[in-house]
């Protein structure tokens, strides 16, 4: 399956993943910043975008496919669903990944008793019982969600709703919510060896800061970066102090 993806700039090559229901262009802002000194590469998921869909959205097979495309060592920034994808492609292919950077993230999405950083199951399947009769209400619904506790949250809502539809209607988008439901990458952790920045906002209710925690402390090699007043977008919201850190460790290990 191919996958739409834009590249902007000229140096070390840059990947960017972006989370569900959106595309690559959500990261325009930042490749722009970016593009003076690196190659930076935004990637449409499957299913997401101009990227066609596919019955089954699986996280190895998806790396397995970036690892294919970018077949010499680059550096890869994953936000929430795209961070899921850049921790696979990490542990099953490391001589190609350089560096993580890892936005408001998880190995796993769903609560349960051995894992209390993230939403309740309801919650992210009320998300897809809904998508066939209010598609546009339930991706604004859960883009709202991303912004709650956040300063400045409805300028930033507002700059994700314009996006949205930028590079067309998704749709391969209840595959990809499966993956969310299904994933459980703790198993990985360990095998994700490549220098690894987290990026995470103290008011996330998706991928809440205990999941920054425990990445911190379970990757070998990991520095966390935590945004007291950002909530699932900190790229977004606090855009000049995650640039500021995101360049720091891009440069350190390019």
């Amino acid at each position: 399956m191919s996958l739409f993806i834009e590249s902007h700039g000229r140096g070390p090559d840059v990947v960017l993943l972006h989370g569900w229901g959106l595309h690559g262009g959500v990261f325009d802002r930042i490749a722009a910043n970016l593009a003076g000194e690196f190659c930076v590469h935004l990637v449409d998921l499957p299913g997401h975008g101009g990227s066609a869909a596919s019955l089954s959205f699986n996280p190895d097979t998806i790396a397995s496919q970036l690892a294919e495309r970018f077949p010499l060592p680059v550096q890869v920034v994953g936000w929430s669903l795209g961070g899921l994808i850049a921790q696979h492609w990490a542990a099953r292919h490391p001589a190609g990944v350089k560096s993580l950077a890892l936005i408001a993230t998880s190995p796993r999405f769903v609560r349960d008793d051995s894992w209390p950083h993230a939403q309740q199951r309801a919650a992210i399947e009320g998300v897809g019982a809904s998508l066939d009769g209010a598609f546009e209400q339930t991706l604004e619904r859960f883009l709202a969600l991303q912004m709650l506790g956040a300063p400045a949250a409805r300028q930033t809502l507002a700059a994700l709703k314009e996006q949205m539809f930028a590079h067309g209607r998704p749709q391969g988008l209840l595959p990809a919510l499966d993956c969310l439901l299904a994933a459980d990458a703790r198993e990985l952790a360990p095998l994700i060896t490549c220098p690894v920045g987290l990026f995470f906002g103290a008011r996330d209710a998706i991928t809440p800061i205990g999941a920054g925690r425990w990445l911190a402390a379970a990757l070998p090699d990991a520095t966390l970066y935590e945004f007291a007043q950002a909530s699932h977008a900190p790229f977004l919201s606090h855009e000049s102090e995650f640039l500021q850190h995101l360049r720091h460790h891009l440069e350190q290990h390019a």
